[in-house]
């Protein structure tokens, strides 16, 4: 008797591109670099103010090229994109894992470099690893299996970052190296100059795994494709158009972007500001990696619960979780308490796993497979854009009130006097979107 695809697909992860995804986004994200992030680029003779035009350079450049790639994925192929992030991610990482110190000029053009091809390696990737996982399952499987699909993966990211977070610091301690070696009798020696550069190591080896691992998938629509390279960028930018007027006309979509729009642009502000809340509320440097690690595990039992709620909830009550964790971390992390200080902090990063979940789940339900990678890319645009403008205006803020303190800690002194300013922001934010929600979109949205 013949059996159905679907039939024959018991389990999502027997689907050999549903693996690989998972694979590809555990290597392309758990970068060792991570804990160290900052301290990296400032060892590497890059001042404060560079680094934080670096960083601005690859926000920009993700606004700039995330709905394009999305729309090249939904016509070249979502492999080609997701090809081409990962050999970007090998030169990116490579051309800064080797670059000699000797002249401070070249270390800030190659980290130049490094940021906008970071940004384009990011917006190539997303949305068409998705895409293609999500067009998989629902051609050889069960897509109301999705919400499993995005349980392990949040799962395996997590280990992943765990790994990264403590094999990436330890590494570039060479105190910590040489007392190792001691341990095992080893004389080892090691520079700051050589240990910093040994997460970048690691991160350039993963690249290549990334690399093997896009190359293994097979794109569910390339057979669809095969016809239209001669009109791909037309097509590219058409396909923008009918994505963004199909959001537009879709108002559940619509709002489900435009929320967790609002969720991840302050809570990536905050989690980006969370070394210097751990300070202020008395906490030893020693102890953040194993905050990170600790936050990482949240991803080991969210995405069940999150699962849980799509599948017997109506959306509503995803949204009234995630505003209340948000609401509740935000508002008792601005009491900055001593040590416990760090519970609403952990509320407030539990709600970030929320909402990548949930958002994830209800777009990828509704969107049609030959728009996803395009729409997609419109969510992550809107988030980028949503941590961007939040970026400037909380440094605007924080000149603003650095002129009325004359003396004193200036710095932990401004943290503190405008951190409450991430609460109100987001209830402002949660009643400007439920208004538009009441008035414009809810009598035209089916959910």
């Amino acid at each position: 008797m013949n059996t159905t695809p679907k039939e024959r697909a018991l389990s999502p992860f027997s689907i050999p591109n549903i693996r690989l995804f998972i694979a590809f986004r555990v290597l392309f994200n758990s970068r060792f670099y991570y804990p160290v992030f900052t301290i990296l680029f400032l060892d590497f003779g890059l001042t404060v103010a560079q680094f934080s035009m670096l960083n601005a350079v690859w926000a920009a450049t993700i606004v700039l090229a995330e709905v394009p790639s999305g729309a090249l994925a939904d016509i070249i192929g979502r492999k080609r994109l997701l090809v081409f992030a990962t050999l970007t991610m090998i030169f990116e990482i490579g051309i800064i894992s080797f670059v000699p110190t000797t002249d401070p000029s070249t270390v800030f053009i190659v980290f130049l470099l490094n940021r906008i091809l970071s940004g384009l390696a990011e917006a190539a990737a997303s949305g068409a690893d998705e895409a293609i996982a999500y067009d998989s399952l629902a051609a050889e499987g069960n897509p109301a299996q999705w919400g499993r699909v995005l349980e392990v993966l949040t799962r395996f990211q997590s280990l992943g970052f765990i790994v990264a977070m403590g094999v990436g610091a330890a590494v570039y301690d060479p105190d910590l190296l040489e007392r190792t070696g001691r341990f095992f009798q080893l004389t080892l020696s090691f520079p700051q100059t050589t240990t910093m550069r040994f997460p970048l190591y690691l991160t350039f080896i993963l690249a290549f795994f990334a690399f093997i691992t896009t190359l293994r998938m097979k794109d569910p629509a390339a057979g669809s494709l095969a016809g239209v390279k001669q009109k791909q960028v037309r097509q590219a930018f058409g396909l923008t158009l009918k994505a963004g007027l199909w959001i537009r006309k879709t108002p559940f979509v619509l709002s489900v972007i435009l929320f967790g729009m609002l969720f991840d642009g302050i809570i990536r502000m905050v989690i980006t500001l969370s070394s210097q809340y751990y300070r202020m509320i008395q906490l030893p440097e020693s102890v953040f990696g194993i905050i990170g690690a600790l936050v990482a595990m949240l991803g080991l039992v969210i995405p069940k619960i999150a699962r849980k709620i799509t599948e017997t909830s109506p959306p509503a009550h995803a949204l009234w979780l995630t505003v209340f964790l948000t609401g509740t971390g935000l508002g008792t992390m601005n009491f900055f308490w001593p040590y416990a200080g760090l519970i609403p902090a952990l509320v407030t990063f539990s709600a970030m796993y929320f909402t990548g979940f949930f958002v994830s789940y209800y777009v990828n339900q509704v969107t049609p497979s030959d728009q996803r990678a395009t729409v997609l890319s419109f969510k992550g645009l809107a988030y980028n854009i949503s941590y961007g403008v939040l970026g400037v205006a909380y440094a605007l803020l924080l000149k603003i009130k650095k002129q009325g303190i004359l003396s004193g800690d200036v710095e932990n002194m401004v943290f503190t006097d405008t951190f409450f300013w991430f609460p109100i922001t987001f209830i402002t934010g949660l009643l400007a979107l439920l208004a538009v929600y009441r008035l414009w979109l809810k009598g035209t949205s089916p959910r």
